[in-house]
């Protein structure tokens, strides 16, 4: 094998062996390669090498011949890897070992000039970074596709009555669309939580070197700004000990998940014989392999079940870095696989309760039954009396009383009381009591910003639109 100085030129070995006289064991390398699984930052680490190798070239670290061969066959890698005429060799202990190794053997010894100055501990951390940079993006559109289909549907159903519940008890009548809006607005914060925390990553690792940077006369700050970053991370040691990102954008991820799993629960509800309020397309159903009958919300049992994959995915970090010493140490290695789970889990979670919910079939007549009794129209009533001068405690303490009435009398709401026994309650009930409690009217009647009437719901979704539109 032809011979470099000292140094075997077998460009597909460990980037470390140089010091080692003998090779690892064939358990071992399986068990610490991570190829597997960083492979998909393959042009984030390309993108990365080849900012390095213009700033080696300008600082005259190398040669200006040097660095168009680096640029040269690192192009022809990412061509070669997007067009599929290259494919990963799992045989490379790392991503940044392939690409390095692939180099070389395209051009020869200025390809071992490339790590100049860098240390894999920056490399990863600058490679996670800009995976990140390129991905979120991506998933916000997601999310925002999903926040518009939402909005869409709302703006069919702004009078369709739905009651609202707490302590799945009824508690106020509301509507489908102020509800839908309700999961647009959650979504809406998880767009915000993942801008933030782009924000923070906006900072170039790359020139922190193993964890003292180096005395190579580097230009960070040239790196940073030719991949796009705000600026360069502040000190060397902490930017390759750094998972703070890993942890807050699968938190993100984690939050965003809780959300569909919310989502989720309410549409198996509703799609219960009891509720029947939502009919799931035959599409995004299942059977029973021994009752025939069955239609089963498979889909959304599925999102919810997959939190605990999400969260699980967030405490593997947490634990991860509980108890390191800074700089580097290989349990890091272990940050990409729960991060990039936790991505591609919600991902996929956000795709199809997608086409669940655009395909589904509302019961409007089921969900306007379900205003009815369940003294729904009970904080109505006192407000009611409030307009007429009661303090609220003592409106509320009649409208109480009411229901207390209604209940003893074997009756199932407050309106199929007689006006006669309301005047026994309070002598300020008229007439006009029955028509200002019906579900519709209270509902409508709720103008407030953020409320249930048409033309609030309305705004709200008119706000939903731009948010969404953002992405």
């Amino acid at each position: 094998m032809e011979q470099h100085g000292t140094i075997t030129k077998d460009n597909h070995a460990a980037l470390w062996h140089g010091r080692f006289k003998d090779g690892p064991d064939a358990k071992a390398v399986e068990f610490e390669t991570s190829i597997h699984v960083d492979e998909r930052m393959a042009l984030d680490d390309i993108a990365g090498s080849l900012a390095h190798a213009k700033m080696l070239c300008e600082q005259g670290i190398i040669s200006a011949e040097e660095g168009e061969a680096i640029k040269n066959g690192l192009s022809s890698i990412e061509s070669d890897l997007k067009s599929g005429a290259l494919k990963i060799d799992y045989s490379a202990e790392d991503i940044h070992s392939f690409v390095e190794a692939t180099l070389t053997d395209r051009i020869g010894d200025a390809g071992r000039k490339l790590h100049t100055g860098r240390s894999r501990n920056d490399q990863i951390a600058l490679d996670e970074r800009l995976y990140l940079r390129r991905v979120i993006p991506d998933l916000q559109k997601e999310i925002a596709s999903l926040i518009k289909t939402l909005a869409s549907i709302a703006e069919n159903h702004t009078t369709s009555l739905l009651t609202g519940y707490t302590h799945l008890q009824h508690a106020q009548p509301g509507t489908l669309a102020e509800h839908l809006c309700a999961w647009g607005f959650m979504l809406s914060r998880d767009l915000e939580r993942l801008s933030d925390s782009l924000k923070r990553i906006s900072l170039s690792p790359l020139g922190s070197g193993a964890l003292m940077g180096s005395s190579l006369p580097l230009d960070r700050m040239s790196v940073a700004k030719t991949l796009g970053f705000s600026g360069a991370t502040q000190n060397s040691l902490d930017s390759v000990s750094d998972r703070d990102f890993c942890i807050e954008f699968t938190s993100d991820f984690a939050i965003l998940q809780s959300h569909l799993s919310r989502m989720c629960e309410e549409i198996v509800l509703w799609a219960t014989t009891e509720f029947g309020f939502v009919d799931l397309s035959e599409k995004w159903s299942t059977g029973s392999s021994i009752m025939p009958q069955k239609k089963n919300p498979d889909f959304a049992e599925l999102i919810r079940g997959r939190t605990g994959r999400v969260y699980g995915d967030l405490i593997n970090l947490l634990v991860m870095v509980k108890g390191l010493p800074l700089a580097y140490d290989r349990d890091m290695q272990e940050d990409k696989a729960p991060l990039f789970d936790a991505l591609d889990t919600i991902r996929s979670n956000i795709s199809v309760f997608e086409s669940m919910i655009s395909t589904a079939k509302w019961n409007l007549k089921k969900m306007e039954e379900s205003c009815a009794g369940g003294f729904a129209n009970a904080t109505d009533v006192a407000d009611y009396l409030v307009l007429k001068g009661i303090p609220f405690r003592t409106a509320h303490a009649l409208s109480a009383a009411c229901v207390r009435l209604a209940i003893d009398s074997n009756k199932n709401a407050i309106e199929e009381l007689s006006l006669e026994e309301l005047k026994n309650i309070s002598p300020l009930f008229e007439n006009d009591i029955f028509e200002r409690i019906t579900p519709r009217a209270c509902m409508e009647a709720r103008k407030t910003l953020g409320g249930p009437s048409p033309n609030r719901v309305l705004e709200q979704i008119s706000e939903l639109k731009k948010i969404a539109n953002k992405f």
